[in-house]
């Protein structure tokens, strides 16, 4: 019997030249179950034929990659309904997995959202809508789709309540009636069967059709063990009642409608906090325009927002949500953009202005130049970056992975030995064995153990969002808690990266000249000390001069020509490397003026020192504080500067910190970080996105701050929207206080299945004569998954530092 070989397309990228194709094609064949690989270099596509037996995608997309090539794949977001515990989580998982082209599924139980990477060459979203409909859950469609999520939850909901309702209507009298004797024309049992049969057929129709599917998807959830609990104990009824095998001391009707309502109560209390979880990212969602007024053919025309094109004019009229990412090319108008950035205070737009898509104009009407849409605009980047950080998992979670795994066939061992000790060993009565077999059944909760993690990196995440910190993954999460040393760049973050000229010293030269010569030389430089010694020219009226080979030194100064004239501007570095010497005077201003903080500018003519110019940069309002708050938190504070020794320590004392690293040049910022690491600390390293991206990535947890740009969302694990320090200091104490409710959530999680499961089996009955009822074990159960979800809600309440300075006045 021979295999059926299969064939696929594989979409590679970077292929550049015929020998890449060749090299791809090489390195499919060589794989074993490949008969065929041919690579077509015009449509970047790879044609394979292989013995799915002997091989599969990932292994070909494995050879792509190891070859130096990249495949493309697509990735959908799914919206799946009814997925309650980690077992459900693994179901669809799998279910997914077995599609040919399916290369990754990420579930995330919290949000109920499913991410699908996947060849769209070889599966459809058809494929994977019946592939969850027949695990036994609900495809909802997709994210940026149609959305009836929000349509199908609430129908949810409301059938549960109706199923609740009626479960106590009917449950609570039945209870009643078995401690209040009533007067029937016909024996109580067949009054019991007749109320109660419709009613829990109607309540626990769901549970037994969940349990269904995961049975013939060869999976054991939580369903299954529900569905024996309550199926013994109504069926350990109905045979007592006709008094087949067992004797109508075995009446369990009441217990098996409020059981089964019990455990509906616990899913539909589960389900509206597990709702409120994503609020934050459906209030970014919100920030989205639906419409757009366009300015076509000479007129204004309002069109859909996925019909708005790059370079439209967009037409914003006061009190209207900017629908795209844009520059201002008519108008003028105050923007709040504290939605996105967190910035209270609307900022000022006028031509040449950028403005953000989902912040709101204010007072006039502004006309903007579309630069980005649809996926491409901030607003849609911060949504998908919180998005797939909600649905990281820290390395925390893996504990309760593994111990879902073996959660389910302990539980039933136990209810199955429970059972048989009390029964054969102990010699107890049927129905106090089968009573003790139900509770175990239902009181255990696995799903406690998966809410534990996700439920609080959602809304952990989701409050950093509304705070303008976005955290990108559930690993920074776990790193950040663990930060010994926080670690500054100096400019633009502790202070406000404007510096300005403070102090102009001629040596043997005029101060004007020495100015008007650096100016001339440092137009060419981008530098924010180059760009403060040029406003400074302007200020005092001087006329710069025409320079050529213009040329720089990292880190330490730059040179070129002017009037004929060889000006070198640099630190005190560079000088010492090109032999510039100069007084002792001169050295006493220059002490002086490093011991104010200043930094200061050497300029020399033709190898002669000419005079020094002092800068300032002025620290931000929140600098100090954010310092203070750090220490408070037992973390060690590290400046990282170019700055020589003197200014680097004068700046130090007045902001609080005790440790300085001094003449840094910006590409040895990263092996500063190094150091400290091989020293054993566990470093978070804040700048600016830009230039400080090495260093970000070489920290343990890297923060770029207050810039919000594209390369900032590159750089680092967490991103700052404001240039706020105090944002930096609730960085990590947001990290600190989600890992600890992740923490909490999984002691609790344990705590409850380790203390209640053996109570439920009854090892305290022959000391205390305590045991479980079974629908009072159920109501339990349901409120252990509820206070996990509860207790991962309340970080919704957390408040910034910036929050509390404004309210304590400080």
């Amino acid at each position: 019997m021979t295999n059926e070989r299969k064939k696929t397309e594989l979409k590679i990228s970077g292929m550049t030249c015929a020998m890449c194709s060749s090299t791809i094609e090489k390195s499919l064949s060589g794989l074993p179950g490949v008969s065929r690989a041919q690579v077509n270099l015009g449509n970047e596509l790879a044609s394979v034929e292989y013995d799915p037996t002997q091989v599969n995608l990932s292994d070909l997309e494995k050879a792509v990659t190891d070859a130096g090539y990249g495949t493309v794949n697509e990735q959908v977001i799914l919206k799946v309904g009814g997925m309650t515990c980690a077992t459900c989580e693994k179901t669809v998982t799998d279910s997914l997995k077995q599609l040919d082209g399916v290369v990754k599924v990420t579930v995330n139980l919290a949000t109920e959202k499913v991410s699908v990477t996947y060849n769209q060459r070889m599966t459809t979203l058809a494929e994977m809508k019946k592939a969850i409909d027949d695990a036994g859950y609900q495809y909802l469609g997709i994210e940026g789709g149609e959305d009836i999520s929000t349509v199908v939850r609430e129908k949810d909901l409301r059938d549960k309540r109706i199923r609740i309702s009626i479960g106590f209507l009917v449950g609570l009298p039945l209870m009643v009636l078995m401690y209040i004797p009533v007067g029937l024309p016909f024996p109580l049992e067949y009054f019991e069967l007749l109320i109660s049969t419709p009613v829990f057929l109607y309540i626990s129709y769901p549970i037994f059709r969940a349990g269904y599917h995961a049975l013939k998807n060869k999976t054991l959830t939580m369903d299954v063990m529900y569905s024996m609990g309550i199926g013994v104990a109504f069926g350990s009824s109905v045979l007592g009642t006709f008094e087949i095998v067992l004797t109508r001391e075995f009446m369990f009707y009441e217990t098996a409608v409020l059981l089964a309502t019990f455990l509906t109560l616990g899913r539909y209390l589960e389900a509206k906090a597990k709702g409120k979880t994503s609020d934050a990212i459906k209030k970014l969602m919100g920030l989205q325009a639906k419409t757009a007024t366009v300015f076509r053919e000479n007129k204004e025309i309002e069109v859909s927002i996925e019909d708005v094109q790059i370079n439209d004019v967009v037409v914003v009229k006061p009190g209207a949500k900017i629908p795209i990412d844009g520059v201002v090319v008519g108008g003028e108008s105050y923007v709040d953009e504290s939605m996105v950035t967190g910035e209270p205070i609307p900022v000022g737009k006028k031509d040449g202005s950028s403005v953000i898509g989902g912040t709101l104009n204010t007072n006039s009407v502004l006309m903007v130049k579309a630069t980005k849409i649809g996926k491409n605009t901030m607003l849609a980047q911060i949504i998908k970056l919180v998005e797939e950080a909600q649905g990281s998992k820290p390395p925390v979670q893996r504990i309760a992975d593994i111990a879902v795994g073996y959660f389910i066939p302990v539980v039933l061992t136990i209810a199955v030995v429970s059972f048989l000790v009390w029964y054969v060993l102990l010699g107890s009565t049927l129905l106090f064995s089968l009573t003790a077999l139900i509770s175990v059944l239902v009181i255990a909760c696995p799903c406690a153990l998966g809410l534990a993690t996700p439920t609080a990196v959602t809304v952990g995440i989701g409050r950093g969002a509304e705070l303008g910190i976005l955290i990108k993954n559930g690993d920074a999460l776990e790193v950040s808690e663990k930060v010994t040393t926080i670690v500054f760049d100096k400019t633009g973050t502790l202070t406000k990266g404007k510096p300005e000229v403070t102090d102009i010293l001629g040596v043997g030269v005029k101060d004007t000249m020495v100015l008007q010569m650096a100016a001339s030389v440092e137009t060419n430089s981008l530098h924010p000390l180059a760009e403060a010694v040029v406003k400074k020219a302007q200020e005092n009226r001087l006329s710069l001069e025409k320079s050529i080979g213009f040329d720089t030194f990292a880190g330490k100064g730059v040179q070129a020509t002017v009037k004929g004239t060889e000006v070198l501007i640099g630190n005190r570095m560079l000088f010492k490397e090109r032999n510039v010497s100069w007084p002792m005077e001169v050295e006493e201003m220059l002490v002086q003026l490093e011991t104010e903080g200043k930094t200061v500018m050497f300029i020399a003519f033709d190898q002669k020192l000419a005079g020094l110019i002092g800068i300032a940069d002025t620290l931000k309002e929140t600098t100090k504080s954010a310092i203070q708050k750090f220490k408070a938190m037992g973390l060690k504070v590290v400046m990282i500067t170019g700055d020589n020794v003197r200014t680097a320590q004068a700046i130090a004392r007045h902001i609080g910190i005790d440790v300085v690293r001094a003449e840094v040049l910006p590409q040895e910022k990263a092996s500063e970080v190094k150091k400290l690491q091989a020293a054993g600390e566990v470093v978070a390293f804040v700048g600016d996105g830009i230039n400080d991206a090495p260093a970000l990535a070489q920290a343990d947890v890297g923060i770029a701050i207050g810039s919000g740009t594209d390369v900032a969302i590159e750089s680092g694990e967490v991103v700052l929207m404001k240039s706020d320090l105090l944002d930096s200091v609730a960085a990590v104490q947001l990290s600190k206080k989600v890992m600890s409710r992740i923490k909490q959530n999984l002691f609790w999680a344990f705590a409850y299945n380790t203390a209640f499961i053996p109570v439920a089996a009854g090892v305290l009955y022959p000391f205390f004569g305590v045991t479980f009822r079974p629908e009072f074990a159920g109501l339990a159960m349901a409120l252990s998954s509820v206070t996990v979800v509860t207790l991962s809600l309340l970080l919704k309440r957390y408040i910034p530092p910036a929050k509390e300075v404004k309210t304590n006045g400080d």
